[in-house]
């Protein structure tokens, strides 16, 4: 009986990497289908915004963990990127550069902020994430002699990334490598470890794990992953300002995690597609009619019709009906052994 359930699951986990390589070659096939700049430039910044959604659901999804302030590992990185090329010549080894100097900033930050804050529990931890990313943003707002306040800057880039099409294949790259390495990640011996602590604290505590030093991996990961993304998104502007650090970029987080499934990470990547999408479709219609022109009030309305027809996320119904339609098959299939016996 055992391995037959394995043998289930391997078939299950084969199906599904199976759709995850046919995705990638699609992606990977359509700039040479319709190679549009702007639709071109819609699909850049929605890798970009996968990227960082799966690096939040690190913390709610796998962890258990609400926060508020993953914007300012996002706006470390954007400004990070952003000063570096500002103040020195806009080359590739620069722009590494200020990639790695994000992600080392962002961990020396999610590592103390942790430190600080992780022992607190639900809505205390939330209020406080909160807090230091508003410390970030009045930080980013007064010291003008470095970040230009909310004015913010412009900034040139290396002329490899002026092509959008090897803009996009970057990011896509991006993508599926941050993909492959947090799915790793999440199934190892360290992220089932995170998955008990999401399910039950005080027990896994009991088990003899130290649980703040599991949460604390679990905001280093998440935040230097976020501030990787925060370096792509101004790449693509050639702009920054404080608007990096707003509460906002991390409510488009949370919600591209809600909406595609939380705990899935390819959840991520189709939530930031969706969100993306709609507004990208929503503000075009603002052409159209000026109703649309409060856009935000159809992109309110679809999050509550998906939250209501896809109660745990796209991906998470869509798992439930498949194992409800396969537990009623198996209940059938067990009715006609009994009549025939």
């Amino acid at each position: 009986m055992q391995r037959g359930e394995e043998m289930k699951l391997l078939t299950g986990s084969s199906k599904a990497n199976i759709i995850y390589i046919a995705a990638a070659v699609f992606l990977l096939c359509y700039p040479f289908i319709n190679d549009t700049r702007s639709i071109l430039i819609l699909f850049t910044q929605i890798f970009i915004f996968a990227v960082f959604a799966m690096s939040y659901d690190i913390l709610l999804g796998f962890t258990g963990i609400v926060s508020f302030g993953h914007a300012m590992f996002f706006g470390i990185g954007a400004y990070s990127t952003g000063i570096l090329l500002d103040r020195f010549e806009p080359t590739v080894p620069i722009f590494l550069l200020s990639i790695i100097v994000g992600m080392i900033l962002a961990a020396i930050l999610s590592y103390v902020v942790g430190l600080l804050s992780l022992r607190l529990k639900s809505h205390f931890y939330a209020m406080l994430t909160l807090a230091f990313s508003g410390l970030f943003l009045v930080a980013a707002e007064k010291w003008r002699s470095l970040t230009r306040g909310n004015d913010g800057f412009t900034f040139r880039i290396p002329d490899v990334f002026k092509d959008r099409m090897t803009l996009y294949f970057i990011t896509l790259f991006l993508m599926i490598v941050v993909f492959l390495v947090l799915k790793r990640f999440t199934e190892s011996p360290l992220g089932r470890v995170l998955q008990a602590i999401r399910e039950n604290e005080p027990r896994t505590e009991s088990l003899g794990y130290n649980v703040i030093h599991y949460k604390i991996i679990a905001s280093i990961v998440a935040g230097v992953i976020a501030s990787v993304s925060g370096s792509m998104y101004v790449l693509t502007l050639r702009f920054v300002n404080t608007s990096v650090f707003a509460l906002d970029v991390t409510l488009d987080a949370l919600l591209m995690t809600i909406i595609g499934g939380v705990g899935t990470l390819v959840g991520a990547i189709i939530g930031a597609g969706l969100i993306e999408f709609a507004h990208h479709w929503l503000t075009g219609l603002a052409k159209v009619h000026w109703i649309f022109e409060r856009w935000m009030i159809f992109f309110g309305i679809l999050y509550i019709l998906a939250v209501m027809f896809f109660p745990m996320g796209i991906v998470g119904t869509v798992k439930s009906w498949f194992y409800k339609r396969k537990g009623t098959n198996k209940t059938k299939d067990v009715d006609k052994e009994k009549i025939a016996g």
